[in-house]
């Protein structure tokens, strides 16, 4: 079964690029991705720039509305995501403990439904 791995943490809480704890951060990453792949339950997973970049599409009454950022206003964002394929769910929850941004912020599991 599919899970979606969602990474979220305060942007303000996260290491600054060219800092030796990013560097860290950055290898905690680089070391997850390949458990995940030796596994074999990696399917897909990538970064996502900061929430600033982001835009909100919603429609009302037949007409779309674009706002600039995203939707709801929280400390934590989404910062990237892991799909992997595991045998359970225990199976995807240890591997989101694994996940560096773990330590400091959150991630959410979420099963993937499948249409046949």
């Amino acid at each position: 079964m599919q899970y979606m791995l969602l990474i979220y943490a305060a942007e303000s809480a996260e290491p600054v690029p060219g800092t030796p704890e990013f560097d860290t951060l950055m290898r905690g990453y680089a070391d997850f991705s390949e458990v995940v792949t030796k596994a074999g339950a990696f399917v897909a997973g990538d970064a996502l720039l900061p929430e600033a970049t982001a835009t909100t599409v919603s429609v009302r009454n037949g007409k779309t509305i674009t706002t600039d950022g995203p939707f709801a206003e929280t400390k934590e964002t989404l910062g990237g995501y892991y799909l992997l394929d595991c045998k359970d769910l225990d199976e995807a929850l240890a591997y989101a403990a694994k996940i560096p941004t773990a330590a400091y912020g959150r991630v959410e599991v979420r099963p993937v439904m499948m249409f046949d």
